[in-house]
C-alpha cells in the first residue's frame, strides 16, 4: 500500500520510527500537544520512561492527499464498539462514516454484560448497581474512574434494549445466564451478578457486527474498507478528523462532530505487551486475540496528546494448551515475526479446578482461583506452565464443580451427555491431553522423569488425602472442588495461559471523550472499547461476567447518542 509519493504505510511508519528513537529516549514525545503545566505530570513521566514503543506520530504533506471526505462523525474501527456506534448513529440520522483497515468487520464478542435490563430482570431479582460499581473499584484497587463505570451501569441496559430486537430480526434469540450472588471460588466468596446477555445460537454466522453492518446498509451506508489509520489530525487540544492509507492513496476525513477510536487493544503487539504487561510473557503459552488488536490506534490517541492508563489490564484464560516441555512466552519463526508457542488457542477444560502441579510435581496454588489468578500463580513457576491432572470419574467432578462464565462451556456438554474423550477431541485437545490407564505411564507421557515423577507420585497420593478428608490443608480450596484421582483412564496436560485483550487504553471522561495528561479534555476525540481506559486495572473481573464487551457497546453508543443530541 502506498501513497501517491510512492512511499509505503510501512515505510515512513519506521522511518518515524528511527528518526524518533533519540528523542523518546530523552522522554520526548514528539507531536503530542504542548502541556499547560511547566513540571510534567508525575504519571506522564514515568509512562515516558517506558514508551519506547510508541514511535514519532507520521507527518503528512497536504500535497501528499489524493482525497478528502467529509462528515459529522468519524468512527475509526468496525469492532464491537465502532459497529454499536455506526448502527446507533445511522438510526439517529446521523452523518457518518465507519473507516475499517481490514476487509470485513472485527470478530464479534457475542456475550454482552448490562445490569437490570429488561430481560435480566425475568429472570432474577434486581442487582445493586452501586455494588457492582464498587466490586469493580475494588477488582482494581481503586485505578478506574468511577464516573466511567456509571456510564456503563446506567446505559448498558438500554443498549441491549435497543440491540436486541436487531438481533432477533435477523434469527437471534437473546438469552440471560442468572447468576447467584455470591460465588465461593479459591477460597473466598466473589459478587458474582446476573450480567450475562447472549444470543442464540452463539458465534455462528451471522453474528452481531454482521447484522449492524446489513443494519446501516439497509439505510443506505457502507463501511470504507482498507482504510489504515495513519494519523490523527490535531491542532492543540482538538481534532478534527484522521489520515488514512488507502489503496487509492492518502484520504483525509474531516469530521466536523468528533472522531471515535474504537480500534482494539494491543494484545497483538509483542513490543507493547511486554513495556506494559511484562507478566503476560511470563505467564502465557497461547493467543486468543485478534490480529488487528496492534495499538496503533492507541499509538494515534497519544500523539495527539491523549495519556494512557498507568497500570496494566490483560485478559488471560488459563487454557493454553502446550506439549510437554514448552515454555511461556514468545518464540520467533522463520519469517521473524513473534508469537505465542501454542498451536491451538485455547483448550476449555483448563479452567475447571482439577489438581494442578508445575514441573517439579509439586501442587502450588489453590486450582479454584479465577482464571488470570492461577496464570499470575503460575508466572512464579518453572516455565511459567502447569500440568492439570485428573480421572476417569471426571464428567461427575466437573458437574459438582459448578465455574461459571466461559469456563461452564465445559460444564454444558457434560451435561448434555457428550462424552469427555469426544469433548476433548472436538475442542482440539488431540495429541496435547494425554491419557493413560496408570498414573506411571501417565507420568511418562507428561515429561515427568526421576524426581519430579516420584514428587508427582507423592502429590496426588497427599491430594487423594486431602479429598477424603474433605478439608484442603494446603490451600484452601472448597470442599466441593476437590476431586480424588483414582479412577483409570488417567488423564493430563500442559498449559498456560490465553491472552485474549488489554483493556489498559486511553485516559477518557463519563463521556468518553479523552484526557490529557492534566485532566483536558482533546475537544472532538472520543475513545470506546479496548482502546480506551479507566474501567479496568491489572485483571479483568472474572465473576462479573461479559463486563467487558458490555461497556465496549454502551461506550460506542454513547458517544453516537451524544453527538446525535440524544442524551439528555
Amino acid at each position: 500500500m502506498t501513497d501517491s509519493s510512492g512511499l509505503s504505510r510501512r515505510g515512513f511508519l519506521q522511518a518515524g520510527m528511527l528518526a524518533g528513537a533519540g528523542a523518546l529516549a530523552a522522554g520526548a514525545l514528539a507531536g503530542c500537544a504542548p502541556r499547560p503545566q511547566e513540571t510534567p505530570h508525575p504519571e506522564t513521566a514515568s509512562q515516558e520512561a517506558h514508551t519506547y514503543w510508541l514511535g514519532e506520530e507520521p507527518a503528512v504533506a497536504d500535497a501528499d492527499i489524493v482525497a478528502t471526505r467529509d462528515t459529522d462523525f468519524l468512527i475509526i474501527g468496525a469492532g464491537n464498539a465502532g459497529m454499536i456506534a455506526a448502527g446507533t448513529a445511522s438510526d439517529l440520522g446521523l452523518d457518518f462514516i465507519v473507516a475499517e483497515k481490514g476487509t470485513s468487520v472485527g470478530d464479534t464478542r457475542e456475550y454482552v454484560g448490562a445490569i437490570n435490563s429488561k430481560y435480566a430482570l425475568e429472570v432474577a431479582d434486581p442487582v445493586d448497581e452501586m455494588k457492582v460499581l464498587n466490586e469493580l473499584t475494588r477488582y482494581a484497587s481503586g485505578r478506574v474512574d468511577q464516573r466511567v463505570i456509571k456510564t456503563w451501569l446506567r446505559e448498558g441496559k438500554e443498549m441491549i434494549e435497543w440491540i436486541t430486537p436487531i438481533m432477533e430480526a435477523n434469527g437471534k434469540t437473546l438469552g440471560v445466564t442468572p447468576m447467584e450472588a455470591d460465588h465461593p471460588a479459591g477460597g473466598t466468596y466473589y459478587f458474582a451478578p446476573t450480567i450475562e446477555h447472549f444470543f442464540n445460537p452463539t458465534y455462528e454466522y451471522p453474528m452481531r457486527n454482521d447484522i449492524l453492518e446489513w443494519h446501516i446498509q439497509e439505510a443506505g451506508h457502507e463501511i470504507s474498507y482498507n482504510y489504515d489509520l495513519v494519523k490523527l489530525d490535531h491542532d492543540g487540544n482538538r481534532v478534527t478528523g484522521a489520515v488514512f492509507a488507502t489503496p487509492e492513496g492518502l484520504v483525509r476525513v474531516n469530521a466536523a462532530k468528533g472522531t471515535l477510536l474504537a480500534t482494539g487493544g494491543y494484545a497483538a503487539n509483542p513490543e507493547m505487551i511486554r513495556a506494559n504487561l511484562p507478566l503476560v510473557p511470563a505467564c502465557c503459552t497461547a493467543a486468543s486475540y485478534s490480529p488487528r488488536c496492534d495499538g496503533y490506534g492507541l499509538r494515534a490517541g497519544l500523539w495527539a496528546g491523549g495519556i494512557k492508563d498507568v497500570n496494566g489490564a490483560p485478559v488471560i484464560f488459563d487454557r493454553g494448551a502446550v506439549p510437554a516441555g514448552v515454555d511461556c512466552g514468545y518464540v520467533t519463526d522463520a519469517d521473524g515475526r513473534e508469537h505465542f508457542p501454542a498451536t491451538h488457542y485455547q483448550l476449555n477444560i483448563g479452567s475447571q479446578p482439577f489438581l494442578k502441579v508445575n514441573r517439579k510435581g509439586e501442587r502450588f496454588v489453590n486450582e479454584s482461583l479465577p482464571y488470570d489468578t492461577l496464570c499470575n500463580a503460575a508466572s512464579y513457576q518453572p516455565g511459567g506452565v502447569w500440568c492439570q491432572i485428573f480421572d476417569g470419574n471426571a464428567v461427575d467432578d466437573i458437574l459438582r464443580f459448578g465455574t461459571t462464565g466461559c469456563a461452564a462451556y465445559t460444564t454444558a456438554f457434560m451435561q448434555m451427555g457428550m462424552p469427555l474423550d469426544d469433548f476433548i477431541a472436538m475442542d482440539g485437545g488431540t495429541g496435547l491431553m494425554q491419557k493413560a490407564d496408570s498414573l506411571d505411564e501417565l507420568a511418562v507421557l507428561l515429561g515427568f522423569e526421576g524426581e519430579a515423577k516420584q514428587r508427582l507420585m507423592d502429590t496426588i497420593a497427599h491430594y487423594n488425602d486431602i479429598v477424603e478428608s474433605g478439608v484442603d490443608t494446603d490451600y484452601g480450596k472448597e470442599s466441593h472442588r476437590l476431586s480424588k484421582i483414582i479412577e483409570p483412564p488417567f488423564y493430563g496436560c500442559w498449559f498456560g495461559g490465553a491472552l485474549l485483550t488489554t483493556l489498559d487504553g486511553l485516559r477518557i471522561n463519563e463521556d468518553m471523550q479523552v484526557l490529557t495528561a492534566d485532566g483536558s479534555v482533546i475537544e472532538g476525540l472520543y475513545a470506546a472499547g479496548d482502546v480506551s481506559g479507566c474501567f479496568y486495572s491489572d485483571n479483568y473481573p472474572e465473576y462479573i461476567v461479559a463486563c467487558a464487551c458490555g461497556r465496549t457497546c454502551t461506550e460506542g453508543r454513547h458517544v453516537a447518542r451524544l453527538l446525535a443530541g440524544d442524551l439528555a
